[in-house]
């Protein structure tokens, strides 16, 4: 996969990119794939590549449930810690340096693996002290072969990769054609690899509600937005992308008609407004998904965040509001005067939405302004 949305990318140069899941996330958006299908992992090898198996709440949650699931084989793996941005203060675990196969050189410089598969010490249950771990022959980068192998043999793959290689990530994933549930950020939902899987309802939003971002233990002092229970915290704009099926996936947003919508619509904005149609394009513009109108059979640009409560079965994702590879606007605009000082403006932008508006903040050639929509999708309620 290309790599897309430079924004996206910016942590590759940051210090830390690697944030710890909290247990409660895990188990919460879990449970709602198991209350949907109770035997989606029954029999399954389920992999968590990218995690830290010592540290990381994605293998304890999968251990602690391996039974209850139904599990066949749960592997989990590692990068080495020399492969990583973020780097200081890194100590082995006492599970690690009490092992015999422990080896203090290659602690850091290659990945681990860990197993769960069996009753191994014969105590009648299958737990944390079946997990069988040894240490991989390269760093645990999942474009090696080594790692590529185990995402062959696995149905599952569950983890919370670092952003930095979301793209790549996601691309790996899906040139396996295997289940996964990741984590990534919201941003990424825009990105010209990304929107054609959702579109095309080959992957979809988790169930956690997008609002808020998530919050993720880190390692690193300098990047700490707060401190809950003596664990260094930060907030993340961060989503769940899956190809599972999940109840909230299929139910329909309610919604009011156009007409009940501009008389008693909780946002002043529809009760005033009503709905505007774009300049330069057949659709009008839906600035809020709780406003989007029942009864209207035309396309509609709605906010980003309509990702979350899409239903497949109520509406049709058409195209992005902007960018060349997806949207052909009516009109073209030969260029933009600033509307305020009437100056010519170098803010021409032919493949992006424009709104009329009498304060807009450009002019366009045929004598009225414009105002540059916000981010939208271009949907259609189903027939």
């Amino acid at each position: 996969m290309a790599k897309g949305n430079s924004k996206l990318n910016e942590a590759k140069v940051a210090k830390n990119d690697e944030f710890y899941t909290q247990y409660d996330d895990i188990q919460n958006e879990i449970n709602a794939y198991i209350e949907y299908n109770p035997d989606v992992f029954r029999d399954k090898v389920v992999l968590l590549p990218c995690d830290d198996p010592e540290w990381s709440n994605f293998t304890k949650f999968f251990v602690n449930n391996f039974k209850a699931f139904g599990l066949k084989k749960l592997i989990s793996t590692s990068y080495a810690v020399e492969s990583k941005h973020y780097k200081d203060g890194y100590q082995p675990s006492l599970f690690e340096t009490s092992a015999p196969q422990y080896d203090e050189d290659k602690t850091r410089t290659h990945g681990k693996i860990f197993v769960l598969e069996k009753d191994i010490n014969d105590d009648g249950v299958i737990d944390v002290n079946d997990l069988q771990w040894d240490y991989l022959e390269g760093t645990g980068d999942f474009m090696s072969d080594e790692v590529k192998a185990l995402r062959d043999q696995s149905d599952i793959i569950v983890t919370n990769e670092p952003f930095s290689l979301f793209l790549e990530f996601l691309g790996w994933i899906m040139e396996a054609g295997k289940k996964f549930l990741i984590i990534a950020n919201k941003l990424s939902t825009g990105c010209r690899d990304v929107f054609p899987l959702i579109r095309d309802n080959k992957i979809w939003s988790g169930k956690r509600d997008w609002g808020g971002g998530m919050w993720f233990v880190t390692t690193n002092d300098e990047d700490v937005d707060k401190v809950i229970d003596g664990q260094k915290m930060k907030n993340v704009a961060s989503i769940w992308l899956t190809n599972l099926e999940h109840g909230k996936r299929h139910e329909p947003i309610s919604l009011m008609t156009m007409a009940d919508n501009i008389r008693f619509s909780k946002h002043k904005e529809i009760r005033e407004k009503g709905y505007r149609k774009y300049d330069n394009y057949e659709a009008i513009d839906v600035p809020y998904v709780d406003a989007i109108p029942s009864d209207y059979d035309g396309l509609m640009g709605v906010p980003v965040s309509f990702f979350n409560r899409y239903c497949p079965e109520q509406f049709e994702i058409v195209t992005q509001g902007e960018g060349q590879q997806y949207f052909t606007p009516t009109k073209y605009y030969e260029y933009f005067l600033d509307g305020r000082t009437g100056r010519p403006s170098n803010a021409k932008r032919d493949y992006q939405l424009y709104i009329q508006d009498e304060d807009g903040d450009y002019m366009t050639p045929y004598g009225y302004r414009v105002n540059k929509a916000s981010k939208r999708i271009i949907i259609r309620k189903k027939q």
